[in-house]
């Protein structure tokens, strides 16, 4: 009963797996395959070409949009990790007054839907002159709710005795986060920082708002543009070829990482 347990339930999570990857194993072929393939489910093309590789890379300035997606993604990314740490080691370490309650409403804020606070936003950006510059699509997203509880989370869960040595050695409360802190929670980094690329990577809506400039628009609003826009002439393979473009270096990432992300997203709890 136990093997015949175990085969179901591994053809079960096979099957699974293959309802999610099969879609996205469709678009990278179908991206490479002729236009006259794209008509039909196949599992090969006829043959491999990469002419809508080339035609996006004709049509839009898509290099261009990489590196403002991976200059965008990585400095938000380090902003995040940076203040999340501060504010986590605040709320887990200090004692101070409405600090549980400050803790609180952290978690409220991330009730909100993003629509709720984006018109405030985007009026801010006006008045400061950050419209059509990396400012606009860089400092809203320094700090980020779940950033600050996981980092609060995981230092609650590192013995006390571990600061107390380093303040008995004279670090101070900066040296006790990046000296001592940050070497014992590489697995929430990891985890914090691949969830905040990965938003930052993706997010379409905001940059659609505030940057106008195609010099600086990030590679999901040049996409986006490019397919819902016309410049993509409804051809097909050319869209699901940028949409490839754009999903890659994300899947690299996780594929590098998940390790490190399983090993936190299993270990980091809510606890008090």
């Amino acid at each position: 009963m136990k093997i015949i347990k175990k085969i179901l339930l591994y053809t079960v999570l096979t099957a699974a797996a293959l309802t999610f990857l099969y879609p996205f194993y469709w678009m990278v072929i179908a991206s490479l395959s002729p236009a006259g393939d794209l008509g039909t489910l196949t599992f090969f093309p006829s043959k491999l070409t990469t002419e809508s590789y080339s035609a996006v890379i004709d049509k839009i300035p898509i290099g261009r949009a990489f590196l403002n997606s991976i200059f965008v993604s990585g400095v938000v990314t380090a902003g995040v990790l940076i203040f999340g740490s501060l504010v986590g080691y605040a709320l887990s370490r200090m004692d101070f007054r409405g600090r549980d309650t400050i803790f609180y409403i952290i978690i409220f804020t991330m009730t909100l839907p993003f629509q709720i606070t984006l018109i405030p936003q985007y009026i801010i950006m006006v008045k400061l002159g950050w419209v059509d510059t990396y400012w606009a699509l860089i400092v809203p997203y320094f700090l980020n709710a779940f950033s600050i509880i996981m980092f609060r989370q995981y230092f609650k869960g590192l013995p006390q005795d571990l600061i107390d040595a380093a303040r008995i050695d004279g670090c101070n409360e900066l040296e006790i986060i990046f000296r001592i802190l940050w070497p014992s929670s590489i697995p929430a980094i990891i985890t914090i920082g691949i969830l905040t690329f990965m938003g930052s990577w993706n997010e379409v809506l905001w940059p659609l708002i505030v940057i106008r400039d195609e010099k600086l628009m990030t590679m999901p609003q040049l996409v986006t543009l490019f397919a819902v826009g016309g410049r993509a002439e409804s051809q097909l393979g050319v869209k699901l070829a940028a949409a490839t473009m754009l999903a890659a270096p994300i899947v690299v990432a996780y594929l590098f990482f998940q390790k490190y992300f399983i090993q936190s997203m299993a270990s980091t709890g809510i606890k008090e």
